[in-house]
């Protein structure tokens, strides 16, 4: 049985096709709030379509879905910050250019914190885009993401595909901030072994489905498997 917890989100029944390919085929979770939330699947799993209809940016074919206590809208867009797994930055611009930027954008930058949190991933605001690696990129999207006071940080792979010292650098800086607030993360990744010590809550979604979901820590005691062992079994 799953625990009654406060949601910062949730779907009902929520399916979404594309063509013939059934990305989410009805789909009830409830997102606690103030926790760092794991959604853990494989490619094709659902991941990014659940992700994208939670943000606002896609529609789902049927169900319902809420977030921070009411459907997407423009009204709290600005309680959330949504990180894309697409690259979307500008390559001939600095990072201090983008950086003013989002704060030109969004009520709920902190300018400060940008700039403190771009030396902290050891990057430097005269850089241009251009000039960093897809790990250093990677990096810089984060502080633009977490750069925003907001009630609920959406972050869709921002593990996938990069080099261990940059997923370092993202794991330590996202467990900081967390650790400083009352927040919520919602994490999409398929990199289980390096980041599931800072899981509070874990959704395994494949097929579209919702295959196996429950806290960290119970997890690990009712399989007598770490979340890395657990969802080899799962998606075996």
């Amino acid at each position: 049985m799953k625990e009654t917890r406060e949601a910062v989100a949730e779907t009902s029944n929520l399916s979404k096709k594309y063509g013939l390919t059934v990305a989410l085929d009805g789909v009830d979770i409830k997102f606690p709030q103030g926790e760092l939330t794991a959604l853990i699947g494989p490619n094709g799993s659902g991941k990014t379509t659940l992700l994208k209809i939670l943000a606002g940016l896609t529609y789902p074919d049927q169900g319902r879905v809420r977030i921070i206590d009411r459907a997407p809208d423009r009204i709290n867009k600005e309680k959330f910050a949504f990180l894309p797994e697409n690259d979307y930055l500008y390559s001939w611009m600095k990072l201090e250019y983008l950086i003013e930027f989002f704060a030109r954008q969004y009520t709920s930058f902190d300018r400060s914190k940008a700039y403190q949190m771009t030396k902290d991933m050891n990057l430097k605001p005269e850089q241009k885009i251009s000039d960093l690696s897809k790990g250093m990129r990677a990096r810089f999207k984060l502080v633009l993401s977490l750069s925003r006071n907001v009630q609920l940080y959406i972050l869709d792979e921002p593990l996938a595909g990069i080099d261990p010292q940059s997923r370092s650098y993202i794991l330590e800086n996202l467990n900081l901030e967390f650790a400083r607030g009352e927040s919520s993360v919602i994490l999409s990744t398929h990199e289980v072994l390096e980041s599931e010590k800072f899981f509070d809550y874990v959704i395994m979604l494949g097929d579209g489905k919702v295959q196996l979901e429950g806290y960290a820590d119970a997890l690990r005691r009712e399989y007598d498997l770490s979340l890395q062992e657990l969802t080899r079994e799962v998606f075996a």
